[in-house]
């Protein structure tokens, strides 16, 4: 455990949650790129940004905690279970991955391609990389 956000390519993070049952992935992206775009099978959504102001969520730490709270077997803060984080190309999610170190989360990793990865030169994302491209499971409403 360090006081930096680690990262994870998507296949690195698959495994390491396979491998770490008390881990929890949380999807960062709004509610519309969650519901529509689909999002990492058994993921839980809380929003780093979304409609309709479009700023930072001011409760986004005390919604994790409660995500953390929610019976995976974490101590009384909420804290010490590995918090991995995506969001559609890996920016938002490392900077929500910040704050949550700096309110006392001590395990927290980033998923660096995202959802969907980076645009290609054709302005599309899911070509060049992300958790869609490498093939992992999920899911869309």
């Amino acid at each position: 455990m360090s006081n930096e956000v680690k990262s994870f390519s998507p296949p690195q993070a698959f495994d390491f949650i396979e491998k770490n049952q008390r881990t929890v992935l949380i999807d960062v992206r709004s509610s519309m790129e969650f519901l529509f775009v689909g999002h990492p099978r058994g993921s839980v959504h809380v929003p780093w940004i979304d409609a309709p102001d479009w700023i930072v969520n001011p409760d986004f730490v005390t919604e994790v905690r409660k995500v953390m709270l929610g019976g995976v077997g974490v101590d009384e803060h909420g804290s010490d279970a590995p918090v991995v984080l995506i969001c559609r190309s890996g920016k938002r999610s490392l900077e929500a991955g910040k704050l949550l170190l700096s309110n006392g989360f001590l395990d927290v990793y980033n998923i660096v391609e995202g959802f969907e990865g980076e645009l290609d030169e054709t302005h599309r994302r899911s070509t060049l990389g992300g958790w869609r491209f490498h093939g992992l499971p999920w899911e869309q409403c």
